[in-house]
């Protein structure tokens, strides 16, 4: 079915609509998912139950941040390709601002005596331990996922290259692909999307040109944007399992070359305490390298693979989701993103922020309100924060 052309009032609506949520959506890629649930589905029934949850399962198939490309898909179902750009827009618009004002706020203090940044470095030990358990959960019910999660682990730590992780997930993938063949499903429904095959498949070609040809100029060139925008790409199209699983790949790109381990974990800190997607925190590290020109670029290129994604995809959903053989790669990839992201939360994340007893007392007390007592994510990133600068004293 080929794209309709959306209305004004259409597109100003879905706007409207995607901003607010990107000004409340607190609590992570699930949390975002009941957000639109609530807003999208049961408010304003712009899609069944039964699409909703074909269109969050396709999101979870692919690389890139699950919740934001539900929301780009949400976007296309109601008003094509226009729909998905404004919906992503307002959703990722007030944490991009607000990341990209912290870092310029960054570049006026000294970050390497401030306690209470050292709070935020403090907070992200406690937020990946929750994602780790969250993901093993679901990731790895079984030995099998165990062990690939566990190869995933060893393998990151002990090679540690620019190529160790992709090589990973392609491995995990194989494995998986003969370990789980066989995995079925039922397919209920057959959905129709308003984008045209022609134009899915520019998309994915348009994906994968970029991915393989931005690395060759950027080796034959010495332009430094173009260097950015080939790092923030190429994090942007590998990361499996959600938004925190980009954080060992941007640490490899970006850390010591542009910019320092505290500077970098600081604003991961930060990006915990605004709402909206975790990939913005490439709009901090961008603003930290080349102030906000940087950051905008680095929000452009690390959400672009997401959008050819989608967009590519949606067509194809139906012939992808009754294919077992690709499900099995998919199991595999995913239990060896739980092994990638406890490799990071050791390294950088624990030996950089774990210095004293003090900060591994801040850290459990942190993620006891994380996880036992619920207690909304940008509290949790306050008070990390005034710990650490409470902590500076003692």
């Amino acid at each position: 079915m080929e794209t309709k052309r959306p209305t004004f009032k259409t597109l100003i609506e879905i706007l409207l609509v995607s901003t607010r949520l990107g000004f409340t959506s607190f609590g992570g890629p699930v949390a975002h998912l009941g957000y639109f649930h609530e807003e999208y589905i049961r408010r304003r029934k712009w899609m069944d139950e039964k699409s909703y949850a074909d269109l969050v399962a396709l999101c979870q198939f692919l690389p890139g941040p699950a919740s934001s490309q539900v929301g780009i898909g949400i976007g296309v179902m109601r008003a094509g390709v226009l729909g998905g750009i404004t919906s992503f827009i307002g959703f990722t618009l007030p944490s991009v601002i607000a990341l990209i004002l912290f870092a310029i706020l960054l570049q006026r203090v000294d970050i390497g005596t401030a306690g209470w940044l050292h709070g935020l470095k403090i907070v992200a030990v406690a937020v990946v331990a929750h994602a780790i358990l969250g993901m093993a959960q679901k990731l790895t019910p079984d030995l099998n996922r165990k062990a690939i999660a566990l190869f995933a682990l060893v393998g990151t730590l002990m090679w540690q290259t620019a190529y160790t992780q992709i090589g990973i997930i392609l491995l995990a993938g194989l494995l998986g692909f003969l370990i789980f063949k066989e995995q079925k499903e039922k397919i209920e429904t057959v959905l129709t999307f308003p984008i045209s095959k022609r134009l899915a498949t520019f998309c994915l070609v348009l994906f994968f040109g970029l991915l393989i040809v931005l690395p060759i100029i950027n080796q034959a060139t010495s332009i430094s944007w173009l260097a950015l925008f080939d790092s923030f790409y190429r994090s942007g199209s590998l990361v499996f399992g959600g938004g925190h699983v980009v954080l060992p790949l941007l640490e490899k790109e970006f850390v010591p070359t542009w910019l320092t381990e505290e500077e970098f974990l600081s604003g991961y800190g930060a990006a915990q305490a605004v709402p909206g997607p975790l990939f913005t925190f490439a709009a901090y590290i961008g603003a930290v390298i080349n102030g906000w020109q940087g950051g905008l670029l680095a929000t452009f290129a690390i959400f672009l693979p997401a959008f050819l994604l989608i967009l590519g995809a949606l067509p194809f959903w139906n012939e992808l989701r009754s294919n077992p053989k690709i499900k099995g790669a998919l199991m595999g990839v995913n239990a060896a993103v739980v092994g990638i992201l406890i490799a990071a939360f050791y390294e950088p994340i624990w030996t950089s922020s774990i210095l004293e007893a003090a900060d591994f007392a801040l850290a459990a007390i942190l993620f006891s309100m994380l996880v036992y007592w619920k207690v909304p994510p940008w509290i949790v990133v306050v008070t990390g924060a005034i710990g650490g600068w409470f902590l500076s004293f003692i």
